[in-house]
């Protein structure tokens, strides 16, 4: 349609399908390849030359809102360069006829969002559906006038990935072009100019560069940013807390391989857009990802400031992120001590009813919960009763429970007793304590944490009412201020579930093949399969918030919520 903004590969797992599948901004093609009723969509058209004619002479500027995507090849291997399509415009469309640019629709009144839009403009200009992308990144929108067509655009900038057979995509050739283009080409990114000899629309760089940061960094420090936001976007392993070191060593490692010839305002406007992508890589933890970044952003620019030269900037600046790192260590102990003082005083030494015995549920993995839970097993002289959910499709409550076997060194006081996820009720039956973790916690005092935390709470609450509901998390997981429907969504690949199914569970095939006759468009079935990570547990629900900087309560929650979102509006804002 008109100008936008290509999208490249990294963060559609971030993104709420569900709120994409039943919007109105799903074409009739795109439904099909979701196996969803197909619903007629009128398309206008109106010619821009005239709209341009008719808004110079009025001397006003027509105001459009563009989605962009950016269509990415990224091989595995450091040495293997990443690549980027750019589509040929035809003679039909009305702007920037025979320009190359990037797969780009306007944003209209019926679309969800921007990211609805640009998903909506991939299908029906190269026929590619969800199935064979992957969301790379988001790029910080922006906004420019082209005074020789009298507008006013608002870029949305994203990045999509392009699957390969092998991941259960149609690569390449499932591209389709329609007649918007006339053919399209891939280059390396770093190739891409604003030359009238490589005949892009206007501003192709500067949209490419919101979702490739790495064009401005060089080739090794390019490769740094790309295998940490890479890491980011793939590590469904570690929690929040891990991924938060990842990615401050990440930005700790940019800055020492990026030129230090010059350390000017240029340079700490590229510092800050590599920090603001390593905060959106992965949304669903940005919360634990945002805090930390913006502390080292406070370290690096206090040096920024400094009259000294750019190599003895540089130097300090990776030194301090260096302490922020090695600071950061201490942070589980120091929780770790609260966390035990806590259930001592309220619950072993409970004057109505004192406990030599205390049962514990808990579920997922976190290296801060075993931590707390090893504590307990060795410190508090009571047998610890511990129950664990399996924590489906990932099995990471299966790890905790081996991890505290390992380190228990067959200790008497401690009994391991894992569950299945639907068997939560029995698990919760007359515990003393229910421990859970955090990924986010917005500035009401409300948890994101693995799915199967808000069943654990409210099976507690009718079969252990008197059981306190202990919240164990980094004060960096508290999130800026904004409601918790607003904070993203993680979708993740159903293959993680249905993989288990096969070969052991009966009519498995029957959902497999009605999955497979979905995507390639042969049935109108209604056959979904759902693998949602994370959920929210109400603030009401939680006793207390054992932090490495004490009990805190939700005003002390509150308070840091809006100090980060001050920080990263203050250091993203005029990006």
């Amino acid at each position: 349609m008109y100008y936008g903004i290509l999208l490249s590969t990294t963060a559609l797992a971030s993104f709420p399908l569900q709120k994409l599948i039943f919007s109105p901004t799903v074409t009739p093609r795109l439904r099909l390849g979701l196996g969803l009723k197909l619903r007629p969509r009128l398309r206008s058209f109106k010619p821009q030359s005239s709209l341009a004619m008719a808004s110079n002479e009025r001397g006003e500027l027509k105001r459009r809102s563009v989605a962009g995507s950016f269509l990415f090849k990224v091989p595995d291997g450091d040495e293997n360069h990443p690549q980027v399509a750019l589509f040929r415009r035809s003679g039909k469309v009305s702007t920037y006829q025979h320009k190359l640019a990037p797969i780009s629709g306007s944003v209209e009144k019926y679309d969800a969002s921007p990211m609805a839009t640009a998903l909506r403009e991939i299908n029906e200009e190269t026929g590619l559906t969800l199935s064979s992308i992957e969301l790379l990144r988001v790029g910080k929108p922006y906004t420019f006038i082209d005074q020789t067509i009298g507008r006013e655009w608002t870029i949305n900038p994203f990045a999509f990935r392009l699957k390969s057979k092998a991941e259960g995509g149609k690569g390449e050739e499932g591209i389709t072009i329609d007649w918007e283009h006339e053919g399209f080409e891939w280059f390396n990114p770093l190739d891409v100019n604003e030359s009238d000899e490589f005949g892009g629309v206007p501003k192709l760089v500067n949209s490419l560069r919101r979702v490739w940061p790495e064009y401005d960094f060089g080739p090794r420090a390019g490769r740094i940013l790309t295998s940490g936001l890479q890491k980011l976007r793939d590590d469904h392993e570690s929690g929040s807390r891990q991924l938060a070191q990842t990615a401050v060593s990440t930005l700790k490692n940019l800055i020492a391989e990026m030129n230090s010839d010059v350390v000017d305002d240029a340079w700490w406007a590229k510092v800050r857009m590599a920090a603001w992508h390593l905060c959106k890589a992965r949304e669903s933890m940005g919360a634990a990802v945002t805090t930390a970044i913006v502390k080292a952003l406070d370290q690096v620019e206090a040096v920024f400031v400094q009259n000294l030269s750019p190599p003895e900037k540089i130097l300090q600046m990776t030194e301090a992120i260096q302490t922020q790192l090695k600071q950061r260590e201490s942070t589980t102990d120091r929780l770790r001590d609260t966390f035990v003082e806590y259930v001592r005083r309220n619950v072993i030494q409970d004057v109505n009813n004192p406990r030599k015995t205390i049962s514990v549920l808990t579920l997922s993995f976190s290296s801060t919960i075993l931590a707390c839970l090893m504590r307990l097993a060795t410190d508090l002289g009571v047998s610890l009763d511990l129950r664990i959910l399996e924590s489906r499709p990932l099995c990471e409550g299966v790890t905790l429970a081996s991890k505290l076997i390992e380190g228990g060194n067959g200790n008497p006081n401690l009994t391991v007793t894992l569950y299945a996820d639907a068997s939560v009720a029995f698990a919760a039956d007359d515990i003393d304590i229910l421990v859970l973790g955090a990924d986010r916690i917005s500035s009401e005092g409300d948890v994101n944490n693995k799915v199967g935390s808000l069943p654990a709470v409210l099976s507690q609450r009718h079969v252990a009412p008197r059981a306190k509901v202990i919240v164990v998390s980094e004060t960096e997981k508290v999130a800026s201020p904004g409601l918790k429907e607003q904070h993203p969504a993680e979708e993740n690949n159903p293959a993680e579930l249905t993989k288990t199914w096969t070969g052991n569970v009966k009519g498995a095939n029957v959902i497999q093949s009605a999955l497979s006759n979905i995507e390639s468009g042969s049935t109108h079935g209604h056959v979904r399969v759902r693998n949602t990570y994370f959920e929210w547990v109400p603030a009401g629900f939680i006793d207390v918030y054992v932090t490495e900087e004490g009990l805190w309560s939700i005003g002390d929650i509150t308070t840091r919520s809006n100090w980060v979102g001050n920080e990263a509006d203050r250091f993203f804002r005029d990006l």
